[in-house]
């Protein structure tokens, strides 16, 4: 009987677990869940034994994947898998795969919601601005990104996306003009929203070069990883264009000395907030563990990344 470890330092919702359990029961796998845990030697531990791993944001390292002499599989209950060691685990025949799009929604809500929230001065009394009518430019076009373009759109917005991976085809389609340059990128937008994982291209890949392009009232939107941006040349932006702003739901390393001098111009949620939503936990939980059951029975590979 296979078993299954959910390895979360971040627990799932309840009802994200339950779907976790349900689909694990029907076909009598066991599992065994590890929450809230803060000591690594925890993590090496409970996977000493298991055939499968599910997590969220959690560090799948070499260490772990040594520690786990029986794992077949590691599904990443989420879009990114830079958490994961995929050398590691290729090495060592591990399969990992992701869960793209069951978490789209939930992160390209939270992308408009902070668009707005900024835009409108946080709420704070003062005059803000409208999204109507400014130009938002997509930085990568996958799930998430489609669909902040589609609520944009019915926003008002003007659409925009660069992607050398997607054919220019598919943006139209979708009502997006395509732009053939990454300088294009940050010489058109009133916002850019970013939308590509964090990699040895991307990141620190948002640096002078392309921020020293933008205009005097710009917007920088980032949903994805920090890592894609250079923060001392950010810093630099908000010292240099009177108009840039940053909003993000995760807080750059140099926070402080962003707010000491320009904390009406920056906004970032407290923890890593795209996908917590109780919708984006169910889907996302409900189809690792389905991934999990197809690897192991059929051998199906459709969402493997390594």
């Amino acid at each position: 009987m296979p078993k299954v470890l959910i390895a979360t330092e971040k627990p799932f919702a309840a009802a994200a677990a339950a779907k976790i359990k349900a689909e694990l029961e029907a076909v009598n796998y066991e599992y065994t869940f590890l929450e809230s845990y803060t000591d690594p030697a925890d993590l090496l531990a409970a996977v000493a034994d298991v055939d499968a791993m599910i997590v969220r944001s959690d560090k799948v390292t070499e260490a772990v994947l040594d520690a786990a002499k029986n794992l077949k599989i590691v599904a990443r209950a989420g879009a990114g898998f830079d958490n994961v060691d995929l050398k590691a685990a290729s090495a060592r025949n591990v399969v990992v795969m992701n869960t793209p799009g069951q978490n789209a929604n939930a992160v390209a809500e939270l992308t408009i919601g902070m668009m707005i929230y900024l835009a409108r001065a946080k709420f704070g009394g003062k005059s803000g601005t409208e999204l109507a009518g400014k130009k938002l430019v997509l930085f990568g076009f996958g799930y998430i990104a489609r669909l902040v373009g589609r609520m944009a759109k019915g926003i008002g917005m003007e659409l925009y996306a660069y992607d050398p991976y997607i054919a220019n085809e598919v943006m139209t389609k979708e009502g997006v003009k395509p732009l053939s340059k990454v300088a294009d990128i940050f010489k058109t937008g009133d916002y850019v929203s970013l939308h590509m994982p964090a990699n040895d291209e991307t990141s620190r890949s948002i640096n002078w070069d392309v921020l020293s392009l933008v205009g005097d009232d710009f917007t920088l939107v980032n949903t994805a990883r920090k890592e894609l941006i250079n923060e001392d040349d950010m810093l630099k932006a908000f010292a240099e264009k009177k108009g840039f702003r940053y909003v993000s739901d995760v807080a750059p390393d140099n926070l402080d000395a962003i707010n000491a001098d320009y904390a009406d111009r920056i906004y970032c949620t407290p923890r890593k907030m795209g996908a917590q939503t109780l919708e984006a936990n169910v889907n996302a939980g409900g189809a690792a563990a389905r991934q999990i059951i197809g690897f192991i029975e059929k051998g199906d590979k459709t969402f493997k990344v390594n």
